[in-house]
């Protein structure tokens, strides 16, 4: 049996890592190992709940107001003891979190292969996302197979002179996304959100990005004030991170309107629901990027660059910045105008089929002979 150590430590990473982990249990020529590194600890937490994973190791790494430095160098040193242990035949990280950064760096130490899930994936902006671009970036040079999400992700890698290992399978954001609505309980979901008119339209927000603290959260937040007053009749749903510097710009500037819904984090399950309820989304996250417009959601991506250009050029999804005026004007445009909803409603995602994981696991087999 081949030895394939998972590690991850964020609730985006255990959605895409998810249905990759369950496949592979399935199989007898693989042992399956999972490594958290708790750097996102409670939401991090309900989605292992949620998809039924136990970790094998948990690190929980984490301490308040903790630095990039610290969290990177406390891990390289818990990482080498758990590789060390383990000595697994591959690694497997996904994403651009510090994570994946440092879990491939001590694999790459110890000569250990590593799989990079979701590969390729590129703002050119070095410091937006930030530290995730260069994190991503590093990844992939650091990686043995590099599993791109779309062609366009390929031919970033390429560029960069990176030409082994590399396959497109689609995103399994996917996957993870059509398993999730295939297990949750509609009843239930109707109950917790009873408090919001389902004949209106919903607005989803989510808005938590490094970068957009300060000023460009608060432009953000004003934004949203100003849709709230021009469109009463819409419901905007906003759940916020925990992170204090969000919180405490979003609380200030949007916790008296009446039609804007100011919720604590809500579980994937929940995330998805909203999502699938709503009828467009502001968003300055990754992975939204790419579900919501497989369930024929628009999306206002509210950030400068994006490394999932694929949306952009698809029509799905639209650049709009943080500026207030923009964000406004394009929110405004997608409930008053019909043609430009339906045009982003009805575009074809370009992110997938929901078959990523299967194609992953083969080629891992492959790989490891």
């Amino acid at each position: 049996m081949k030895k394939i150590l998972f590690i991850l430590g964020t609730r985006p990473e255990v959605i895409k890592l998810a249905p990759i982990i369950s496949l592979m249990k399935k199989e007898s020529d693989f042992s399956v190992k999972v490594c958290s590194t708790g750097q996102h600890r409670e939401m991090l937490d309900q989605m292992l709940s949620f998809f039924k994973i136990r970790p094998d190791f948990d690190l929980n790494v984490m301490s308040e107001n903790q630095s990039l430095f610290d969290l990177t160098s406390r891990l390289l040193e818990l990482l080498r003891n758990v590789l060390l242990a383990e000595s697994p035949d591959l690694v497997v990280v996904q994403g651009d979190t510090t994570s994946a950064f440092v879990g491939a760096l001590a694999s790459f130490y110890l000569k250990i292969p590593v799989a990079h899930v979701e590969a390729g994936l590129r703002s050119f902006d070095k410091y937006s996302p930030f530290p995730e671009e260069i994190n991503r970036v590093f990844v992939d040079r650091l990686s043995d197979l590099l599993f791109a999400p779309t062609e366009d992700a390929k031919e970033n890698l390429l560029r960069e002179g990176i030409t082994k290992g590399i396959h497109v399978v689609g995103n399994t954001v996917i996957d993870a996304l059509f398993l999730t609505l295939s297990l949750i309980d509609n009843n239930s979901m109707e109950r917790k959100f009873g408090f919001l008119d389902s004949k209106k339209k919903w607005i989803l927000v989510t808005a938590h990005r490094r970068e957009n603290f300060g000023e460009s959260l608060r432009n953000i937040c004003l934004a949203l004030k100003e849709i709230a007053k021009l469109h009463p009749e819409v419901e905007i749903i906003y759940p916020v991170h925990l992170n204090p510097n969000v919180r405490e710009t979003v609380l200030s500037i949007l916790g008296d309107e009446k039609n804007i819904h100011l919720l604590e984090p809500l579980s994937y399950p929940e995330l998805v629901w909203v999502m699938n309820r709503s009828y467009f989304v502001l968003t300055d996250s990754g992975g939204i990027q790419e579900e919501a417009p497989s369930l024929g959601k628009p999306v206002l991506v509210m950030r400068d660059t994006t490394e999932r250009p694929e949306g952009v050029k698809a029509g799905v999804a639209k650049l709009v910045g943080t500026n207030r005026e923009s964000i406004v004007r394009n929110s405004c445009l997608l409930l008053e105008n019909e043609d430009f909803y339906r045009k982003m409603a009805k575009s074809v995602s370009p992110y997938g089929d929901g078959k990523a994981s299967e194609r992953i696991v083969e080629i891992i087999r492959e790989y490891l002979g």
